[in-house]
């Protein structure tokens, strides 16, 4: 059986949307996300022995409720994937593939069963099930990727439509954190995200430059909830928007952590589904006003999706509809930042205040007023390598365009990357 990627989307939607809220929260300024998810966060492992094990963790206070220990697996594990709350994928170091299937986790650890599903060939290192389908695995650097079809697979004939991504996945921890969502930790201590997208196309974010390389283990139920084990200490963190690639909403705990010492597992696994990502409700500025970043990318696309001919004489309105703005292309970035008036490249960096390119984040710009340009960015496309995405309201020729581009080195929206500089709007949250 192989399911198509639109009913992969939709079986994922429907199942957030079947979950019973219980909601995490991370202080802070308004319209903050929170995580939806089915109950505690559930983590499988196995110990140095070969015995699984279950954690259930309150996401709301990251208190740990349980641990269970079960029955010995009966081979030595080397990589391990939660698919859903009963069933766990572990690979052998023999390279063979088993399905764990969990009668009970409630007072008692109990398996129904210990399957080996696949003869040979699973040589992972770490292995990690993105709760929509598809399963990832990296070894050699390489990153593959399965379809999973069954809550309950059975071999071949339910995990196929087996691709290499690409190469330079060199990565100290691997956790699923969502639909085709990965965050990684490396041992020089950066927190990474990705986004795959397909073979050969992905995009890759650094959420933290340092501090991470003490961290062992990662795990993430999805909704922007992270648990990383340092020195046998749990730990847990929030991130408030887990699909911007920007890793500064990060929450962290670390004077109340799940549990100080004690994980002692030698993998662990979270289910990935137990989760969702909740986007809070777009916040509404004032013009002239503050304005935070998601509301920036929503004016934007509303302008892209619309279409809007570039003029230097012509106005178009907003997405309220209440102000009008100069259809070129610093009209369009001060329509995004709602500011009281259409400016220019000349006179936009008076809103502003230059930064590093390296620090750029969606809702920033890229001016150039030697070249009389600015685009909007929007996301990074590879944070490591400089390419990037942006908005611009390009030229009579083009009008709104979405594309991307290298902050080093090129051209920009058809004008040389080093005639840019990097801008962040002063009232923007």
């Amino acid at each position: 059986m192989k399911l198509s990627h639109a009913v992969r989307r939709t079986s994922a939607a429907l199942a957030v949307g079947a979950m019973s809220l219980g909601l995490v929260t991370v202080t802070g300024g308004a319209a903050q996300a929170v995580a939806s998810c089915t109950g505690n966060v559930s983590v499988y492992g196995t110990l140095a022995d070969g015995r699984l094990t279950y954690s259930a963790i309150e996401p709301n206070t990251g208190d740990r409720v349980k641990t269970l220990i079960g029955p010995n697996l009966g081979f030595t594990p080397k990589a391990m994937a939660t698919l859903n709350f009963n069933t766990v994928l572990v690979t052998s170091t023999a390279g063979d593939l088993y399905r764990v299937d969990v009668q009970t986790n409630n007072t008692s650890l109990g398996l129904a069963g210990v399957v080996k599903i696949w003869d040979g060939g699973w040589t992972f290192d770490k292995m990690v099930y993105d709760g929509a389908g598809h399963l990832y695995g990296t070894v050699d650097g390489q990153l593959h990727q399965y379809l999973v079809s069954q809550d309950k697979p059975s071999g071949s004939a339910h995990i196929g439509q087996h691709v290499v991504i690409d190469t330079g996945f060199v990565l100290k921890t691997l956790a699923a954190a969502g639909d085709d969502r990965i965050i990684a930790s490396t041992s020089d201590g950066r927190l990474l995200s990705y986004k795959i997208n397909r073979v050969g196309d992905w995009d890759r974010a650094v959420l933290k430059t340092s501090g991470w390389s003490a961290v062992d283990s990662l795990s993430s139920p999805g909704g922007g909830l992270y648990y990383g084990r340092t020195n046998g200490g749990m730990y847990w963190y929030h991130d408030a928007d887990p699909t911007d690639g920007d890793g500064s909403d990060i929450a962290y705990h670390p004077n109340d952590p799940v549990d100080a010492s004690g994980w002692t597992q030698s993998l662990l696994s979270a289910y990935a589904n137990n989760c969702a990502y909740v986007p809070p409700a777009p916040p509404t500025s004032v013009q002239g006003g503050t304005i935070y970043r998601s509301e920036v990318m929503t004016r934007a696309r509303d302008w892209y999706n619309r279409n809007v001919q570039y003029s230097q004489s012509a106005y178009a309105s907003d997405i309220d509809g209440d102000h009008s703005y100069r259809t070129d292309c610093s009209g369009f970035v001060s329509m995004a930042w709602h500011l009281t008036s259409s400016l220019t490249t000349a006179t936009l960096p008076g809103a502003g205040t230059q930064i590093s390119k390296a620090d750029l984040r969606p809702g920033d710009a890229l001016n150039s007023s030697g070249e009389g340009h600015v685009v909007l960015f929007a996301g990074w496309k590879d944070q490591d390598a400089g390419t990037f995405y942006y908005y611009s309201e390009g030229s009579p020729s083009s009008d709104m365009n979405y594309s991307s581009a290298n902050v080093y080195s090129g051209t920009i929206d058809s004008h040389p990357a080093s005639s840019y500089i990097a801008l962040r709007y002063d009232k923007i949250a």
